[in-house]
């Protein structure tokens, strides 16, 4: 989605959002509309996609999972970790609102409006699904979009940098872990096996499959490293899109039904991103950083790697399951959620300096 780094590690200037990135939500309506009107005409074809897996892992959507992901993660320079100290204040902050809150406060959520507040407006027998989709959808930092928030707000590239390469390490051993733990404490069953399968395949293949084809290109130089990224971002736009429509192709019986559903859903996504992020943004305005590095802190804690999430959720719950149709909600919401977000940090910006200069 932007050209982030080059091969001497520093971060190149990021382009303003594309037209897709800018109407990511039209497109998710869109494919609710397709997926739902192609399962109704065609539910045979789509069973028969259902059934193509192997160890609970569906093979067309494992394909089309890759091909979202990897273009992604080419981006992620990991030599940007010894950038890290630069901002150890801003980093440690990001941290803490990342992996010490944010999954937790979602869990927190979602047990609030989904196993109470909204349990009698929803599928009884869903419930537990729709909670584990949203954990999912909160304990994995975005990894591609927080470059475009954070040239939104004018935010350090470096810094940016640095916490996706840093958020991404810990995201290989953090993950299945915490997601394991906020399930148990829901009194969902975990399934292990499934769940670290969905990692390997999902989290830490794609990771070094990604640095090593980042490195061959790289030392092709950065003219070629940015054509492929080029040409490959269409691919992944693809893959996404087609990944929402058959999703929504199976659960477009549950949709139909219950149309109250998606709305439902997006409220604790909505108060978590307001949460996270004014926690973030706060704590580093407490802390003294820089407005340009409180911005991307505030902007990652907020958005959510939804490719992985979704992913995640198939593998293991199924196409059919409430938690695929909460971590497509995330995607649904996502962009006009982060562009609320990057106005109130640039609009706040003087509220933000003036307490730097008070200290």
């Amino acid at each position: 989605m932007t050209t982030i780094s080059e091969a001497t590690g520093h971060a190149s200037p990021a382009p303003a959002m594309s037209g897709f990135e800018r109407y990511l939500s039209v497109w998710v309506a869109l494919c609710i509309v397709v997926g739902i009107a192609a399962g109704q005409l065609a539910p045979a074809m789509f069973q028969a996609i259902g059934r193509l897996e192997i160890a609970r892992v569906n093979l067309p959507v494992g394909a089309l999972i890759w091909v979202m992901i990897v273009p992604m993660l080419l981006k992620v320079d990991f030599a940007a970790l010894g950038q890290v100290r630069q901002h150890w204040r801003g980093m440690g902050i990001t941290l803490f609102v990342n992996w010490a809150v944010k999954p937790f406060s979602m869990a927190l959520l979602a047990w609030i409006f989904i196993r109470h507040l909204f349990a009698g407006w929803l599928p009884a027998g869903q419930l537990d699904s729709y909670i584990a989709g949203l954990i999912l959808l909160a304990a994995a930092p975005c990894t591609a979009m927080v470059f475009v928030w954070s040239r939104l707000t004018g935010g350090d590239p470096m810094f940016t940098l640095s916490q996706v390469a840093l958020n991404d390490t810990i995201m290989v051993i953090a993950f299945a872990p915490i997601v394991g733990l906020l399930l148990g404490l829901s009194s969902i069953t975990v399934p292990w096996d499934t769940l670290l399968t969905s990692v390997l395949l999902y989290i830490v293949v794609p990771v070094i499959f990604a640095q090593l084809w980042r490195r061959a290109l790289l030392r092709r130089g950065q003219a070629a490293f940015d054509r492929a990224l080029a040409r490959i971002g269409p691919l992944s736009i693809a893959a996404l899109l087609l990944t929402l429509v058959l999703l929504f192709a199976f659960q477009g019986e549950a949709i139909l039904r219950q149309p109250l559903v998606i709305a439902l859903l997006a409220v604790p996504i909505l108060i978590q991103v307001l949460f996270n992020s004014g926690l973030a943004y706060w704590l580093n305005r407490q802390a003294g950083e820089q407005h340009s590095v409180a911005g991307p802190s505030a902007l990652i804690g907020a958005s959510n790697f939804f490719e992985l999430a979704v992913a995640a959720a198939i593998s293991l719950f199924g196409f059919h399951s409430g938690a695929a149709l909460a971590t497509v909600v995330g995607v649904l919401i996502e962009v006009p959620v982060m562009l609320l977000v990057v106005r109130v940090v640039n609009r706040s910006r003087g509220w933000y300096d003036r307490r730097r200069s008070a200290t």
